[in-house]
């Protein structure tokens, strides 16, 4: 299994990952900065249809047809991005005869999701506190 910095490590240069977070390449062996390997993997989250799934798996492991079904996304479009996420180790995949079942590998990633949406909810709730006060404001400059 391809880690999740390998993937896109990988795709511009030929690296190997090695244990402890470091890449053996050409020039040797490199190692990964925390905060670049964390930057990669938010960036390996961030596509919309990765999110929906990881949402959708956080109440337990799914068929891919229901996945698409929820998702209301091309078949080749979601089975890039399960790809995606079960290289990165993120999902597992079990084959179920001619079924395939998705499912979370660890609670970290619900725990994550559940995060995002709380601060989210902070940021959005303030935006609205922000924009009925301006509205107050306009009202009483009149």
């Amino acid at each position: 299994m391809l880690c999740w910095l390998c993937l896109h490590v990988s795709a511009g240069a030929a690296f190997t990952c090695l244990p402890g977070g470091a890449l053996s390449g050409k020039r040797g062996v490199v190692s990964v900065p925390l905060y670049q390997a964390k930057a990669e993997f938010f960036r390996m989250l961030g596509h919309p249809v990765r999110i929906r799934v990881l949402e959708l798996l956080q109440d337990g492991p799914l068929p891919v047809r229901d996945l698409l079904a929820a998702i209301e996304v091309e078949p080749s479009g979601l089975s890039q991005q399960l790809a995606v996420l079960r290289r990165s180790g993120i999902v597992t995949s079990t084959r179920e005869g001619a079924t395939v079942v998705y499912e979370l590998a660890g609670g970290d990633v619900a725990d994550l999701m559940a995060a995002a949406r709380r601060i989210l909810t902070e940021m959005l709730s303030g935006r609205n506190e922000l924009l009925a006060e301006l509205r107050e404001a306009q009202v009483a400059a009149r």
